[in-house]
């Protein structure tokens, strides 16, 4: 049975990886029903969005994408729109520094929405002093590592063996063995499937 998530990507009509694994397997979503829910024929012709129709979309899709609500994006749209440069890196390297999209990004979640599961049930220590909270901000040298009373659960025993093959981006180092992460530096730019000038455009007005 298809889920919320896939529901509201098959809604949108892309893929944004909500999902951990399923989303690269046959059973996405996608995969075996392309076509918007509700449209049967191929050959239907999509209804063409408004300019505001499309600000929404991207606004939602980026928020799908960082499992953040409004309230979230708009605080975090605010402090990157206050600081010096492009609003539009200040954004991404935020929501980038987000606990929750850290250890997605480490490999300890499968998706964003898993990760953000570890951090909320107290699994995850940043500095050695355990942190609930998905929005926290991580910064260069912070260390982000599993807490040891957790090692022990069947989410964390396997996961040394299945980060074998798994390469982080250059922003963190990962100890596969220790499941333990060191920011090196802000989060790269990322190739997001959102227009980024229309998601400004949107949290502008």
């Amino acid at each position: 049975m298809m889920g919320p998530k896939e529901k509201k990507e098959r809604a949108l009509g892309e893929h944004l990886h909500l999902k951990a694994r399923r989303c690269l397997s046959a059973k996405c979503a996608l995969v075996r029903r392309p076509q918007k829910p509700g449209v049967h024929a191929k050959s239907k012709r999509r209804r063409m969005l408004s300019d505001f129709g499309r600000q929404i979309r991207e606004k939602q899709k980026f928020k799908l994408i960082y499992g953040i609500d409004e309230r979230s994006l708009s605080r975090v749209f605010n402090q990157a729109r206050q600081s010096s440069g492009s609003t539009v890196d200040k954004l991404i390297e935020l929501v980038g520094r987000r606990l929750d999209n850290a250890i997605f990004k480490l490999g300890f979640g499968g998706s964003r929405s898993e990760a953000r599961q570890l951090v909320v049930h107290g699994h995850i220590m940043v500095n050695q002093r355990r942190v609930r909270s998905p929005g926290f901000l991580v910064k260069t040298n912070d260390i982000v590592t599993v807490r040891p009373e957790s090692k022990s659960k069947t989410t964390f025993r396997a996961l040394s063996e299945s980060l074998k093959n798994y390469e982080p981006p250059a922003w963190i180092h990962l100890d596969k063995e220790k499941l333990e992460g060191k920011i090196l530096g802000l989060p790269e730019e990322e190739r997001l499937p959102v227009e980024m000038n229309l998601l400004v455009e949107s949290l502008n007005k």
